[in-house]
């Protein structure tokens, strides 16, 4: 198994695998690449058992897939489509969808327990935006804020 010059390393752990592999290759010993390298002998051992099991390629970075989906494309659809409905709709009271509202329906719909703080990345990768309810007090009167804006503030402030 011959090195390659052909691809470059991704990132300085690949090129001292790549460097170990290609030391050990050139007849050095083991503890002459772990010291040669700042690695120790077990992990010098272990690129070189990995190396002759796959070749270069078991040496090369390879980016985590992460975790699987825990909602599939269909169920994602699906929820488009109810989130659309809007929440009132689902049982909810007011007719905003919360990242807490979300995550709760997810949970009865589908069966899928989601922490609430991951359902603003989910929403995004969906094309949605987590809602905030507007805090206002329901018998607020726009007649009267108005006058007291134009009105009474403007006497306040002389006065100060």
């Amino acid at each position: 198994m011959g090195t390659t010059k052909e691809s470059t390393p991704q990132n300085w752990r690949e090129y001292r695998r790549l460097r170990a592999w290609e030391m050990h290759q050139q007849g050095y010993k083991q503890q002459e690449i772990a010291d040669a390298l700042g690695l120790t002998q077990g992990a010098v051992s272990y690129i070189i058992k990995r190396a002759k099991a796959g070749g270069m390629a078991a040496l090369q970075h390879h980016k985590s897939p992460g975790a699987p989906a825990r909602l599939s494309a269909e169920q994602k659809q699906q929820l488009l489509a109810a989130l659309a409905q809007g929440a009132e709709a689902h049982g909810f009271h007011g007719d905003v969808w919360t990242t807490e509202r979300i995550a709760q329906f997810i949970g009865q719909r589908f069966g899928v327990k989601y922490h609430h703080d991951y359902i603003g990345p989910l929403l995004r990768q969906l094309g949605w935006s987590p809602q905030r309810p507007v805090v206002r007090a329901s018998q607020r009167d726009e007649a009267t804020i108005e006058q007291w804006v134009e009105v009474t503030w403007p006497e306040l402030k002389k006065e100060l």
